[in-house]
């Protein structure tokens, strides 16, 4: 016999949390081998055999935020034929030199893609589905540049995903 909760009764059981593991091997020099076992790349944060560690976040996000907006647009029945995304991320000149303002580039085509779908698209992305987005700061200020069949649009600041609060009681 199986418990079904009614759409009265809501199921507020938690989630459980996913897990995501990895590990880092170090090479030697200022290279590791990192990913989950069976599936590592290079990461040399000398940047002569691979991508650095920003970079490599970098790449994480692009291709976060590119697996969101191929499924969102998909889903309007206009598939996506091409993508390439391009981003550049200014740091601070001081330690810690972390990331405080990213600029993407979406060039995007496929037939019967409309600006506005698409540009929804890559806000939900960072609004809403892509986790490593989430996972980041949330001042560093976004902004992300549609060109879609060979069209340029003007760049659209992006707000990063926040957890959303309950609301403050006076007492």
């Amino acid at each position: 016999m199986f418990n079904v909760s009614s759409p009265a009764e809501p199921n507020t059981a938690p989630k459980p949390p996913v897990i995501t593991r990895s590990e880092a091997t170090w090479r030697g020099d200022r290279s590791f081998d990192a990913g989950p076992p069976g599936r590592t790349h290079r990461i040399d944060a000398g940047a002569k055999e691979g991508p650095g560690p920003v970079e490599t976040l970098l790449n994480a996000l692009m291709t976060c935020s590119a697996a969101d907006v191929i499924d969102i647009i998909a889903k309007r029945n206009t598939p996506v034929e091409r993508l390439v995304i391009h981003v550049e991320g200014e740091r601070r000149a001081d330690y810690p030199r972390r990331l405080q303002r990213l600029s993407f580039e979406y060039r995007i085509d496929g037939a019967g893609i409309e600006r506005v779908h698409a540009e929804r698209a890559i806000q939900l992305s960072f609004e809403r589905y892509c986790s490593v987005a989430a996972s980041l700061a949330p001042d560093i200020v976004t902004e992300a540049r549609l060109t879609l069949n060979g069209e340029t649009f003007p760049p659209v600041p992006q707000q990063v995903w926040t957890p959303r609060r309950p609301a403050q009681r006076d007492e």
